[in-house]
This record gives structure tokens, sequence and C-alpha cells, in this order.
């Protein structure tokens, strides 16, 4: 991960210059720049033989076991007062939030039961982490553990060391669990979405250790089983025993999660159909001309934000219903006589191969309650080429677009002072390769209408970002 610093102090259209950005210093990146080779397998590329090592030695190298990697390059989130950057691994990076220098690796396994945890985990306005995992459950099955980190107490020890499992979701299926990237929260709920992308773990292990693969080789899609829906009480850890079930879908990132009179209202960006989007994501694809990107994009699972709305009690006598009453959304959920609920979407945005990705909101007012406006990446056939704002109750868009201008995540920033949802400024990093002699600059945009702010330019190749964060100064 490239992490970047910036304090944009807004006062007129010029702002002061990022400051210094910096590679994280994991075991992956130190191992990689030192050996001049791919060292630790990584999500799509598997680890390059040491030329130093005969066909034997690379045999038996492969039954030390599987070495995970810690490239942190997916996002960055607070625990008490230090900072971590982080992948989908158990490994996660501290670092100091002021110099960017990275302090140490801690692995999640030595505090609570995951395999590994996503890179959304959901942060309070207290400094409660949420996150979720798979993990062994009962009988050596596979399941997902929501695990929760304190916020820093008086004593002043490190929250870490107080994480503790608050429930446990079962598995759809006892050896393949789903891949998790992100789950929803409210104030009194606990949502996971567990979809037909499973990764097969007897090949992780099999095929890693024996003969070697890399993570996309060990996933397969489930046909059959559609996408189940769990829920959970947070407070008291327990499981609803309710059964949603709806077609299936690919899940990378939830918008928001609420509650509205014994309804939740899940907010979800999609990609219809059973099939792993990221089949599709290989630089072959992306570096062929631009009519080859567009029908690799025509062939792959097309993307819709969608609103489900997920009733939290049900009577018998509803078989057969429509159990949604609420007014404002045309989501149904329909109770079957194997007493299963049907979800059936309202679909909040769509358009032939542009997605709506990426999702951010004003979190820290507006996280786990109703809300109004949303703000994401647009991918047009999978390239990232514009900025969007939602109104997720009219379906209302802006959008903020250059040629030649790819951005990142957009990240809300609310003013001081707001009085409504969208006061503030959305922050994205740029890449505009081939357009002059500044190839990237920090766009801040009015988070109203999405014009232009300000601007500010750097003279050096920024990497392309994925997720990121605010921290005032």
């Amino acid at each position: 991960m490239f992490v970047f610093s910036a304090q944009p102090a807004v006062t007129c259209d010029r702002i002061s210059p990022p400051g210094p950005g910096r590679f994280v210093r994991t075991d992956a990146y130190v191992r990689a720049m030192t050996e001049k080779r791919i060292v630790i397998t990584e999500f799509g590329t598997y680890a390059y033989p040491d030329p130093c090592k005969n066909i034997f030695s690379r045999f038996f190298s492969y039954f030390k076991g599987v070495e995970v990697t810690d490239n942190a390059l997916v996002n960055v989130y607070p625990v008490g007062e230090d900072y971590y950057a982080c992948t989908e691994t158990n490994f996660i990076t501290r670092i100091n939030p002021d110099t960017l220098e990275t302090i140490k690796q801690v692995d999640l396994c030595k505090y609570v039961s995951v395999n590994g945890a996503t890179a959304h985990p959901h942060i309070e306005n207290d400094g409660t982490v949420y996150n979720i995992g798979n993990c062994f459950g009962k009988n050596f099955a596979l399941a997902y553990n929501i695990i929760r980190i304190p916020p820093l107490q008086a004593d002043k020890e490190d929250p870490m060391n107080k994480s503790e499992v608050v429930v446990q979701f079962p598995c759809s299926d006892r050896f393949k669990p789903s891949y998790v990237h992100s789950f929803g929260l409210t104030p009194n709920y606990i949502v996971f979405v567990e979809t037909p992308v499973k990764i097969n773990l007897l090949k992780f292990l099999s095929s890693w250790s024996l003969w070697g693969a890399n993570y996309m080789d060990c996933f397969e899609s489930n046909e059959t089983m559609g996408v189940w829906l769990h829920v959970a009480e947070k407070k008291k850890g327990r499981l609803l025993n309710l059964k949603y079930r709806t077609s299936a879908f690919n899940l990378f990132h939830h918008i928001n999660t609420y509650e509205d009179n014994g309804f939740l209202i899940v907010d979800l960006c999609t990609w219809k159909g059973f099939e792993f989007v990221y089949n599709y994501l290989y630089l072959a694809n992306l570096r062929a001309n631009w009519e080859q990107v567009k029908r690799q994009a025509e062939k792959a699972p097309q993307p819709e934000a969608r609103r489900y709305v997920l009733p939290l009690s049900i009577d018998k006598a509803d078989t057969g219903k429509n159990l949604v009453t609420l007014p404002y959304t045309t989501a149904t959920a329909t109770l079957r006589s194997d007493e299963t609920i049907w979800l059936e979407p309202e679909v909040i945005f769509s358009g032939p191969r542009h997605a709506f990705e990426f999702p951010q909101i004003n979190y820290r007012k507006y996280g786990g309650k109703p809300y109004t406006y949303t703000y994401g990446l647009g991918l047009n056939h999978f390239v990232p080429d514009r900025l969007c704002k939602l109104n997720v109750k009219t379906k209302e868009t802006w959008v903020w677009q250059e040629p030649d201008a790819y951005p990142s995540e957009p990240i809300f920033v609310s003013h001081p002072d707001a009085l409504e949802e969208d006061d503030g400024v959305v922050l994205s990093i740029v890449i505009s390769p081939g357009a002059g002699p500044k190839p990237a600059f920090l766009l801040i945009l009015n988070a109203k209408d999405m014009s232009e702010v300000a601007r500010a330019e750097v003279e050096v190749n920024i990497p392309v970002t994925f997720h990121g964060l605010f921290k005032r100064a």
C-alpha cells in the first residue's frame, strides 16, 4: 500500500500541496524489493521461484506451509489511538499517521479466532471496531466470526488485547466459505450477506502447498445456492432464526444498513450472477484495446446498486404474501411455505456496463441510520472514469468527469459546522497519465453538487488506490 498524506485546508481555489507518500514496509514489500521478485504469493500472482534454488529445493519448500501475505494494499483504519493498514488476511500493519512510517506487523490470529478479516471494519463513534472473518466452528466446519475491538480505555492498554468474538454465523458449505469483503451494521443488528462465490479450502491447502497457486485459483462458484442473508442481534450476540434468500450476485461493498419500523434496509453494490467478477480483471484483459475491454465487460456479471428490505419478524399466516409495508420502497420480501423469506430488490442505480462502486456516505453521522446520499466511483466497463453522487430516495445523480482522468474512491469529509447531510467536500486521488508533467492530483469537490473546489497536483506517480480515510491534522 502507498500511504498518501494531505491536509487540504481549503481557503479559496488553492490548497497546500500534499504531504509525503510512503510504501508500507510490510514483509511482502521488503522481501520483494530486496530479492527483486514476488516472494510471497498475492491475490492474483503466484510467488516467483527463487532462481538460486534448483527444482528439488523448490519442491521441498512447498511443504513448509502456506505463507500468507501481509501486503497491506486495501485500506487504513483506527484502533484506539493507533492506525493500521490492512489487506484481507490475518495480518495488519501499524503505521504512524503523522510520518507514515511503518511500525510493526500484527497477527489478528493471536487475539481472536479468525483466519483473516475484511478490510472494511465498522468504526463506531466511540472508537469500537467491528469486523468479520471466517474461522473453524463446531466439528471443524467453517463459520464466520464477528469480532469486536473496544475503544481505548482509561488504563491505556492496547485495545487489541481486549478483542472478542461477538457472534458466529454458520457457513452454508462445511469446507467452502464465501468470499466476504464487507458487512452491514446498525445500532442493534449485524447483517452478513453470504454469496455463491466460494473459497475451496481443500484446493487452497493442497494446490498451494504442492504445485503452487494463488488466491484466485482457489475461488469457485456455487451455481445453485443463490444468496443467503444472515442477521444477528449486536448487543446480545444472538442469531435471528430467519432464513433470507435471494437470487445470485457478487458483493464487495455495502453502502449502508439501517432499521425502520421492524425492517432492516440493506443497500448494496451488487454484480448480477454467480460468476466471480474478478475473473475479468486480470491485467491482460484491462491492457487490451478499448474495444476488447468493452467486449470482456459485456460478458461479465452486470452491476446494480440495490436495496433489500428484511422483515425482522414473521407470522406463518402471511405465507405467500409480501411482508414489506414501508411506503417508500418497491423491494419485496415474500414468506414461502418452507419458511424462507424470498427477497426481491429495489434497484437504486443501474446503467449499461456502468457500475456505482466503492461507495461512501457521511458515515460518522449517518452510518447505520436512515440517509439520503452516497458517493461512489463510476466504473465504465471496469475503468474508473468518473465520480458520482446518488440520492438513494429519488435516484437523482450528480457526476464529476474529466478526459484522461481516472479517480479513486471518493471520501466524504463533513463540514465542521454542517447543518445538512451533504454539507462538506469529497476527496479523491486522480491519476492522469499522459496529461502533462504532473501525473496525479488530489481532487476536492463540493459534496452538494460535485463541482470542483480545488486540486493539488504532484509531480510523482501515485499508484491506483482502493480505500482510505481522512484524518484531521
